[in-house]
């Protein structure tokens, strides 16, 4: 009878085990965990926070006894697993109620010991106000410190998916939100101009954004940050990042990889053939690359301990890498994104030309549609690379089927030929996923020119003209700063009026009538390109990426 020992629950260990049993009865499965919990869904942490999850019960998912009784799963908590003795193949647990030292042995042992959240040595760092969010116990105390300073101040450090999350569910609280980020965004998974959307609705929801600031020190009552403010703070939730757990693996001797994880090969094999790791303490392979990476996130850390266990049960197997698809709610508004994003590619140093794209949810003449924003990231054959959206709705359907298009080694004209669902109150005839297929397409078959919004911001006004050509009440409402205006309707009559040894850069609101201004002009001789994104997302750059 094998014996398969696992370090650690939630995700990826108690998704192994409850796998390994249905594939295999005879196996002995030891699970040691040493907090109370081993299955609990750490993702809704921050909504029973804010009371949208009202029952704490709710985020619990698999108990000790539960494993037991429908896996036959021997799971002792409160039980640290303080050595991994390779040669002997057995690991040296501690009873943390007890104080008791045992020796465990394995025939195979799997490591899912998860992330840890960063805490570095700020002066302050370890008062009672200042608190992270890992596990239920966490966020007891969080929940606490807020109940004990109703209508209060808080600061969140850190603009990442759980001080995001926080934000948002202390302003339902009722309590003042301060969020402090030491970069020049919030959410750095996305593209600077789409983290623009999130300052911009962050905003309008009463959070005090600070950027491009950091904490120099932590006292009762305050947070000083590097600019010289002092913060009034009831309650700091330091949510600056996590990084993974890898000290067992790390002084047993295993390979560690340079993000300080695990390195594990499409196996999910460590160094030693006997010890698999997985979730967020592994650095695993990563889609479409032959490089490792670490991104911690829920859904691969359970197909990789469904993966761990199918191999010990006999299957072959091969983790074919993680895609880094992820989304977020921040109040009304959805972001997500999958694959990498422009500083990833850029340094990989990957060539690669993206689109932004602004269609509605669903049909324009059915209530309640709102817009979507698009970005694609495409190399010059096309392939997909990255994507990212942002919307109050429909953003998880179509976020989803770009990742989808991705995995399966989709291209921009893949997008144009996907037959999607459609009716009125889901999509339009042209969804939304087609439309950025093919404004991808115009670009590689020569039919569209697009910049960005830095090449706007940067350009050279001595060689290029600004046109924009909305409808005059659009103009009269707001332009960019420099542009001469001819609407749609009267640009092939006034072509007369645009110097034609300069570059013509155009904008609408989001692109379309632009793209048909190009057409024109380039049809009839000009330098033309479009600024993708439209006026719609220039707008929301300039006013919200640098405040």
């Amino acid at each position: 009878m094998r014996k398969i020992v696992i370090v650690g629950g939630v995700a990826g260990g108690a998704t192994a085990a409850a796998r390994l049993r249905r594939m295999d009865e005879m196996a002995q499965i030891v699970i040691f965990e040493r907090g109370e919990h081993i299955s609990f869904a750490n993702c809704g942490l921050p909504y029973h926070v804010g009371g949208v999850i009202r029952h704490r019960q709710s985020l619990l998912l698999l108990t000790p006894e539960t494993m037991k009784r429908r896996f036959n799963v021997d799971v002792r908590i409160h039980h640290e697993v303080a050595r991994i003795d390779r040669e002997a193949h057995a690991v040296e647990v501690r009873n943390l109620l007890t104080g008791e030292t045992l020796a465990e042995p394995y025939d195979h042992l799997i490591l899912s010991t998860g992330a840890a959240p960063v805490r570095p040595p700020i002066p302050g760092i370890d008062l009672p106000t200042v608190l992270t969010l890992r596990n239920l116990p966490d966020m007891d105390r969080i929940i606490a410190a807020a109940g004990a300073h109703p209508g209060g101040k808080a600061v969140v450090v850190g603009g990442g998916f759980i001080g995001l999350e926080m934000a948002e569910n202390l302003r339902h609280k009722g309590i003042a939100v301060t969020l402090v980020e030491m970069a020049d965004q919030v959410m750095t998974s996305v593209d600077r101009d789409m983290a623009a959307l999130i300052h911009q609705h962050l905003r309008a929801h009463g959070v005090d954004l600070r950027l491009k600031d950091g904490v120099t020190q932590f006292e009762p009552g305050a947070v000083h940050l590097r600019s010289g403010q002092r913060l009034p703070a009831d309650v700091v939730i330091l949510a600056i990042g996590v990084r993974p757990e890898a000290r067992l693996a790390a002084e047993a001797g295993l390979e560690i990889g340079p993000r300080g994880g695990v390195r594990v090969g499409p196996d999910l094999l460590t160094s030693d053939p006997d010890i698999s790791a997985i979730g967020d303490m592994a650095e695993v392979p990563a889609f479409g690359s032959s490089e490792n990476t670490w991104v911690p996130l829920a859904g691969p850390a359970n197909r990789q301990g469904r993966l761990v266990a199918d191999r010990l049960a006999g299957l072959k197997i091969r983790y074919d890498g993680i895609q880094g698809t992820g989304i977020a709610k921040v109040f009304d508004l959805t972001v997500a994104s999958t694959g990498k994003n422009e500083a990833a590619l850029r340094r990989e140093g990957v060539p690669f030309q993206s689109v932004v794209t602004h269609s509605n949810s669903h049909a324009g003449y059915y209530p309640g549609a709102t817009p979507i924003t698009l970005k694609l990231h495409f190399s010059p054959e096309g392939k997909i690379l990255g994507a990212q959206a942002a919307g109050l709705d429909g953003v998880d359907k179509r976020i989803d089927v770009l990742a989808t298009a991705m995995r399966l080694g989709g291209t921009v004209e893949d997008l144009t030929r996907l037959e999607l669902a459609y009716a009125p109150p889901y999509s339009s005839a042209k969804d939304p996923v087609n439309i950025i297929g093919y404004v991808a397409s115009n670009v590689l078959n020569g039919h569209s020119r697009l910049v960005d919004w830095r090449y706007v911001s940067q350009r050279d006004r001595q060689q290029t003209v600004l046109l924009d050509v909305r409808e005059h009440v659009e103009w009269h409402a707001g332009h960019i700063p420099g542009a001469v205006h001819i609407p749609l309707g009267s640009l092939r009559d006034r072509l007369g009026e645009l110097p034609a040894d300069k570059e013509v850069i155009v904008y609408c609101a989001v692109g379309q009538r632009a793209h048909t201004a190009t057409r024109i002009l380039l049809q009839n001789g000009f330098n033309a390109a479009n600024l993708t994104g439209g006026f719609r997302l220039y707008q929301t750059v300039a006013q919200h990426i640098q405040a």
